[in-house]
């Protein structure tokens, strides 16, 4: 190997490998989280946001006994941690994050392109509406976003999402009740679907790779 190929290889920062053990870790526990929903919810409602704090999840969990306070640190815990992991694996891995999305998680780049568009246009908006997204989050990574600007933003993003699920989840209290009373009675059916359903979405993902 010449000093001139030495010289074009880009040196990464030492957290770049960690912040991808840490995100596939996050994928695994997701994958958990999309398999057990159905039991958690009504075990452990805390576990599952823990898992994945989707926005399904945390409105399902409101139709449970977990306190408000768990709610609110555990969703947006969870949401923050995954936000914060992608955005330092954009800002370690540049455009090959996205390549990785692209390749191993089903992400079209269609979608990321999109996204790019709108971030370069209105940061500020995209950040706080889409801030469960691993895709914006990595963006910010690659645009280096500040990052007093970019934990304020995820703190909007974060408070309005959350504050948002819980007054649809009181206004739907009734549905929510009855969605819980289901599964508390089908439980183990909504696994075996659940299973069903991630190894598909796992294998047309093989597939792509």
């Amino acid at each position: 190997m010449t000093s001139e190929s030495i010289d074009e290889i880009p040196l990464r920062p030492w957290w770049g490998r960690a912040s991808i053990g840490v995100f596939v870790a996050l994928v695994i526990c997701t994958n958990i989280a999309a398999i057990t929903w159905a039991r958690l919810v009504l075990s452990s409602p805390e576990t599952l946001l823990a898992l994945s704090s989707r926005n399904r999840y945390l409105a399902l969990v409101l139709g449970t006994d977990i306190s408000g306070v768990a709610y609110w640190l555990i969703g947006s815990s969870r949401i923050a941690i995954a936000f914060v992991v992608c955005h330092l694996a954009g800002r370690a891995y540049g455009d090959q994050i996205l390549a990785l999305f692209v390749k191993y998680l089903g992400v079209d780049e269609p979608t990321i392109a999109r996204l790019r568009a709108g971030f370069t246009k209105a940061d500020w908006a995209l950040i706080p509406f889409f801030v469960g997204s691993n895709i914006v989050a990595a963006i910010s990574g690659i645009q280096r976003t500040a990052t007093t600007k970019l934990a304020a933003l995820i703190a909007i993003g974060l408070i309005a999402r959350l504050a948002l699920i819980q007054w649809l989840a009181n206004i739907f209290n009734e549905q929510l009740t009855d969605a819980i009373n289901v599964l508390q009675k089908y439980s183990w059916w909504f696994v075996g679907g659940s299973i069903i359903l991630v190894l598909l979405a796992n294998a047309r993902n093989a597939r792509r790779s």
